[in-house]
């Protein structure tokens, strides 16, 4: 039976305004998009469902915001985008919302019933919407009729929910979108009505099996992978590792689904360390991850071999399963739920863990990550002016608060980035490990300051990355968003820069360190004052080259309770030669075990 959601409604409503209520029902507060009169009837009636939009300056912006939204609250992250040039605007941002694996909603609008599917021929602003988006998302569809709009919006949300995260897409004609329609009760239903709300339960047996497998193992190792983030399974992550001694490697996905200063964690910045831990373990169990590229597919000689290493793979997606190597036991399960049974049954089976062998290989582990802490600390002595790029991470992490939201974004920069920040609060970086998107950080760091407008968020960002999308700057001052982005400056492509000294004059390379713009091809770039761009949109802006400069600028910004941005000048060359590059370089190879 159908149930309204709300007691009383006027004879009409607007097309658009089926979708809002039915938003609302969800528990959505927030949309990003820009405005557009093809879906008027949709977001005018937001602000009395309790909505409010969120505008930026670009359609694939608010894909990201959207994503970043949807990572940090675990609920829906819905975005809009107008008919034709609005919608080929947002196909980065859904490409790379998709390949991240964030839950994106998002609903687009197309021209009127009878000139678009098929297109008449010569439609203005008309491109197939959904021919063009459906291979690249969860589900795609366009929606023929009044009628059948609550039906497909249904739909739309329960893929939503279904399996691994990822974008859904629902386009609707602008005449539905604006049409005045006669009220139906039957269109609106509770969520519990089209749509399972438990997460997904492991069967007892694979409980069992699994807490036997990890009793048994001479050393269990945990592989985390973003399905802990979207099932904030973070605390039960912790305790069954402590409860069995097993040490915690991750993808780079899911690095911040762990608390890097824990006693178990092998971070992925520490990478002989990783490889080590997973080359030891007799027992894997892998948690929400699809072992992918940068995972080495799950393959020797980073991994055990299958025939002498077993493997629990728990995942809430079936495709994900045994998908790159066998596994001794696929669990299809939300991972906490899986988490919090085999916890209550290895407590209950403690007394026949042995744990010495156990403690043995984790303080062997750990004192390889010393080890490597100690080499990559050893940049941290120089304070040469422009300064060197791994004082960044390292004087961010010393002044914003433990819980603030980091977002890295840029070749090299993110790297350095990634090696010099320690995760300390779980869930607590967002970049797109998968699509490597530059630019995409602009945004994702509106979105993350818009879940927990309380909350620090902060993104260091390369130069070139920033000029994808640095008119949002502006919207973060129009939306009152205080996220302060530092802008590494090293005025070129680096990443490519360095590639393309091997490839051109590797002996010169060896000894020189670079090469002349002269000898590389279109590798450099001319400078942006940053700050002054800032400034400009009426942000705060400031411009430094020393740690001891960075610091104050920080504080500065902080202090300021509005949105900043720090230029940062880094020493070029040495920015180029940035941590494990050659290990980077491997990870896209396919591994010869």
């Amino acid at each position: 039976m159908a149930v309204t959601v709300a007691k009383k409604q006027s004879k009409s409503v607007l097309g658009g305004e089926i979708l809002t209520k039915m938003l609302a029902a969800e528990g959505v507060e927030k949309v990003f998009g820009i405005i557009d009169g093809t879906y008027f009837g949709l977001y005018s009636k937001f602000e009395e469902n309790g909505i409010s939009l969120v505008t930026p300056r670009h359609e694939a912006s608010a894909a990201h915001m959207a994503g970043a939204y949807a990572r940090l609250t675990g609920g829906l992250g819905v975005c809009l985008a107008s008919n034709g040039p609005g919608v080929a605007n947002m196909l980065a941002g859904v490409a790379v919302e998709q390949a991240e694996g964030n839950r994106v909603l998002l609903i687009t609008s197309s021209r009127r019933e009878g000139i678009v599917y098929p297109d008449r021929g010569g439609t203005y602003q008309y491109f197939p919407h959904v021919e063009v988006i459906r291979p690249m998302v969860k589900w795609s569809c366009a929606v023929p009729s009044v009628d059948r709009m609550a039906e497909l919006m249904r739909k739309a949300l329960r893929v939503s929910y279904q399996g691994r995260p990822g974008v859904v897409h629902l386009d609707i004609p602008e005449n539905l979108m604006n049409g005045k329609f006669e009220w139906n009760a039957q269109w609106f239903w509770e969520p519990s009505q089209y749509r399972v709300l438990e997460p997904v339960p492991p069967a007892e047996s694979q409980v069992k099996k699994a807490a036997q497998m990890l009793i048994e193992a001479k050393l269990p190792v945990f592989h985390v992978g973003s399905g802990v983030i979207h099932a904030e399974a973070f605390e039960e992550v912790r305790k069954l590792s402590e409860l069995l001694h097993a040490p915690i490697t991750t993808s780079w996905a899911a690095r911040s689904a762990v608390d890097e200063r824990n006693h178990l964690s092998i971070p992925m910045v520490y990478l002989k360390a990783v490889n080590q831990a997973r080359t030891q373990a007799d027992v894997l169990l892998v948690l929400g991850s699809r072992l992918g590229e940068s995972d080495w597919w799950g393959k020797a000689p980073y991994w055990g071999q299958p025939e002498e290493q077993k493997m629990i793979q728990v995942d809430i997606d079936t495709d994900s399963l045994a998908n790159n190597r066998p596994a001794d036991l696929p669990v299809q399960a939300d991972v906490k739920v899986f988490l919090e049974q085999v916890i209550a049954e290895v407590w209950r089976r403690q007394t026949e863990l042995n744990l010495t062998g156990r403690r043995k290989a984790v303080t062997a582990l750990k004192k390889l990550c010393t080890k490597r802490r100690k080499k990559l600390s050893k940049h941290l002595e120089d304070k040469a002016t422009p300064m060197h790029s791994s004082h960044i991470a390292t004087i961010c992490q010393d002044v914003f608060d433990e819980d603030a939201v980091l977002v890295v974004d840029g070749g090299n920069t993110s790297i350095w980035s990634h090696f010099y920040h320690e995760i300390r609060t779980p869930n607590s970086v967002l970049t797109t490990y998968k699509m490597g998107m530059l630019g995409a950080g602009v945004s994702q760091a509106l979105g993350a300051q818009v879940s927990d407008p309380e909350r620090q968020v902060y993104c260091i960002i390369g130069d070139g990355a920033m000029g994808f999308h640095i008119q949002e700057i502006e919207t973060a001052v129009r939306n009152h968003l205080p996220v302060i982005y530092l802008v590494v400056c090293d005025k070129q492509w680096g990443m490519v820069k360095i590639n393309q000294l091997f490839a051109l004059k590797p002996l010169k390379t060896l000894v020189k360190k670079t090469l002349s713009p002269e000898e590389t091809i279109n590798s450099d770039l001319h400078e942006i004052e940053f700050d002054q761009v800032a400034r400009a949109m009426g942000a705060h802006g400031e411009r430094v080259s020393t740690p001891e400069g960075l610091r104050g600028a920080i504080e500065r910004s902080v202090a300021t309770g509005r949105c900043s941005v720090i230029h940062i000048d880094v020493d070029p060359v040495k920015h180029m030669w940035a941590p494990e590059l050659k290990t980077f370089k491997d990870m896209h190879q396919e591994p010869a075990g």
